[in-house]
């Protein structure tokens, strides 16, 4: 028989009440969400301190990498900083100084590998462009050495850019003036010279290396400045002189070189450019202050050390000599020969015209003879750069 309860219910149609259910389902779902917070925030929480850590082995490493390398002990360095990329691999500076280490010991196509990579990554980093034109130089590829020059020139570095920079152009005239490309190297020590800092060692460093380019007037601008600041410096001095000399200023070579020298004795080629220059104005008729009678005196001279250089030279008295030394249908010889009776200080000052046909003729000897027999020295080398001044007129 069914109960009163059970007749109620089954007449109702309710079942069992469902709200003890609801009410504990939530609460259930919002304690597993809580958990997984916390189970995410303890590994997010365990996954950092595993990286800091990995990190700090990594630098560490790394700082002891440095030092080493400093030290210019690149056996340990690469060790050291082979042992940091184990902690990152991916790490930037750690490629770039296990790079350089590698280069320490000339290991250069392991240092490439790894320099290309961070090229790709950063085509704009300084050092990196710095070192791949390094690579290049070496391995004579001279469009590649060029390109990442340049690019290191004009790349973002990371302290005093305009000092790295500089630096990189230096690197790239050093280049240059070693595969003999002067026009390039005038063209960079231009750009150089243009952003130089107030300093006299940097305009004397300049000037040397316009001199080596064969760019004289720039070199003696770039003296010139810095003996503004130090008028004593003697390197300064030795190059403007020099610089000078090479552009046929022989009274300015004279002054600058000899107070070169008197600061510095031992610069040999001072003292020599400066014995040359002397020679070059003691040599020229033409200048003038020379009286009539020190003009003839020179005349004199000048000609008979161009009859003895012509003698002396194999290819004056030879037979393809002759012809190699041949000008107007006659051998210099037999012109010097037939002129030589009316060449003396007493011809001179009987005929004033014949001093131009003399040293017209003397200095055609040491044009051709330097063509064909080689480079003249002292007073004949004085009197080919006299002859190189009066060309012309």
């Amino acid at each position: 028989m069914k109960t009163a309860q059970e007749d109620t219910i089954g007449e109702s149609g309710a079942g069992p009440d469902p709200w003890p259910y609801l009410t504990r389902e939530p609460a259930t779902v919002a304690m597993l969400l809580a958990m997984a917070v916390v189970l995410f925030l303890a590994v997010t929480g365990l996954s950092r301190i595993y990286h800091g850590q990995q990190q700090a082995l990594g630098d560490r490493w790394f700082t002891r990498g440095v030092a080493d390398l400093r030290e210019h002990r690149f056996e340990r360095a690469i060790s050291e900083f082979r042992t940091a990329l184990l902690y990152s691999r991916d790490n930037y500076s750690y490629q770039l100084n296990l790079a350089e280490a590698l280069l320490g010991l000339k290991r250069t196509n392991e240092a490439y590998a790894y320099l290309v990579n961070l090229w790709e990554r950063e085509p704009e980093n300084g050092l990196v462009n710095l070192e791949l034109a390094r690579i290049a130089a070496l391995r004579g590829e001279t469009e590649q050495t060029l390109r990442y020059y340049h690019n290191a020139i004009y790349a973002i570095w990371p302290d005093d850019q305009e000092v790295a920079r500089r630096d990189a152009r230096l690197e790239l005239v050093e280049f240059l003036l070693g595969i003999n490309a002067k026009t390039q190297a005038q063209s960079e020590l231009i750009a150089l010279a243009a952003n130089l800092p107030d300093d006299p060692s940097e305009h004397t460093r300049a000037g040397h290396l316009f001199l080596r380019a064969q760019d004289y007037e720039h070199a003696f601008a770039e003296y010139r400045l810095s003996l503004k600041v130090d008028r004593h410096n003697p390197a300064a001095n030795a190059g403007a002189g020099i610089a000078a000399f090479e552009l046929g200023r022989y009274s300015l070579a004279q002054r600058y070189l000899q107070t070169a020298l008197s600061a510095n004795p031992t610069d040999a080629q001072a003292a020599e450019t400066l014995k040359t220059a002397e020679l070059v104005l003691e040599m020229d008729p033409f200048r003038r202050q020379v009286s009539t009678e020190q003009r003839n005196r020179i005349v004199t001279e000048a000609f008979g050390l161009a009859g003895q250089r012509l003698m002396s030279c194999p290819a004056g008295s030879a037979a393809t000599g002759s012809a190699a030394l041949e000008l107007s249908g006659a051998t210099l010889a037999q012109r010097w020969a037939t002129m030589k009776p009316q060449i003396s200080k007493r011809g001179l000052r009987r005929n004033p015209d014949l001093v131009e046909a003399a040293m017209d003729l003397a200095f055609d000897i040491e044009r051709q003879t330097n063509a064909v027999c080689g480079s003249p020295a002292g007073k004949d080398l004085a009197l080919l750069l006299v002859a190189k001044e009066h060309e012309g007129n």
